[in-house]
């Protein structure tokens, strides 16, 4: 079940909570794809990704917010031509091969085909391409409460969210945690939140961090050539010759007499 797009807006725009889940898992996101690195790609983000997509407006060739029709859509950015794009969740409005980047946020766990939009995303990528899945951690806080988009929907554990990737064909690369604030809207743990994801990165546990951020790579590789491994059954010699012996169509009469004629 897909949430409503108003109330997304409304949690990370017009929230003092949203705004802190915004820019911890935004941080994560630009510590493994930094802006700089993105020159020149085309990058897309499914579900509710908006947030974290802004950092690459100015550096990537061409940025895409694609929108699930379950969820609905809005203008996206504000005071600049619209990049957002409702869609079907299983048939994105993208040729194939097309996207170096993908991030994938609030439209996978809500999603009732989670395999089918998988699928979807690998094949808009080109080879070699990335996707960046963040996902509520079944064993954090954000993902019991459902004051926060993070609450609804279908948590994973590190496992789940990798053996899904891996069955869609991706080879899995690094992962990371994020949102270890609680999740209150008291202003004493708002205040300390930035020293919060600080301190919390450090610690060895997964299972304290409110979301997964699993990075995977899309890996295409060669088709087999058929008919090289098969047996030869009857290889032709070098020698041999293409054609069979010419025989003669009748009958040939050498040195021997024949009826009322002389012997040549």
């Amino acid at each position: 079940m897909h949430l409503d797009v108003v109330d997304l807006r409304n949690f990370y725009y017009r929230s003092n909570l949203g705004r802190v889940a915004k820019k911890a898992v935004r941080d994560k996101v630009e510590y493994l794809w930094p802006a700089k690195d993105m020159s020149g790609l085309t990058m897309a983000g499914f579900g509710f990704a908006i947030p974290l997509l802004r950092s690459y407006m100015k550096t990537a060739h061409r940025v895409i917010a694609l929108m699930p029709g379950q969820q609905g859509a809005m203008p996206w950015p504000s005071g600049q031509p619209n990049v957002s794009i409702l869609c079907n969740e299983t048939l994105w409005p993208l040729q194939a091969g097309q996207v170096d980047r993908v991030i994938l946020m609030h439209g996978l766990e809500t999603s009732e085909h989670a395999t089918a939009v998988l699928q979807e995303c690998s094949r808009v990528l080109v080879s070699q391409g990335r996707a960046l899945f963040i996902v509520p951690n079944r064993s954090g806080l954000w993902a019991r409460r459902d004051a926060t988009p993070f609450g609804f929907g279908r948590p994973y554990t590190l496992s789940q969210l990798e053996t899904q990737a891996k069955q869609a064909g991706f080879t899995v690369e690094r992962h990371v945690t994020a949102l270890y604030t609680p999740p209150t809207t008291k202003r004493s743990w708002l205040k300390i939140s930035n020293w919060l994801e600080h301190t919390g990165a450090s610690l060895p546990y997964i299972a304290v961090g409110g979301v997964i951020l699993l990075e995977v790579v899309k890996q295409t590789y060669a088709p087999m050539r058929p008919g090289l491994a098969e047996r030869v059954r009857r290889p032709l010699s070098v020698l041999e010759p293409s054609l069979p012996e010419p025989k003669p169509a009748g009958k040939i009469y050498t040195n021997h007499k024949v009826a009322g004629s002389k012997t040549v």
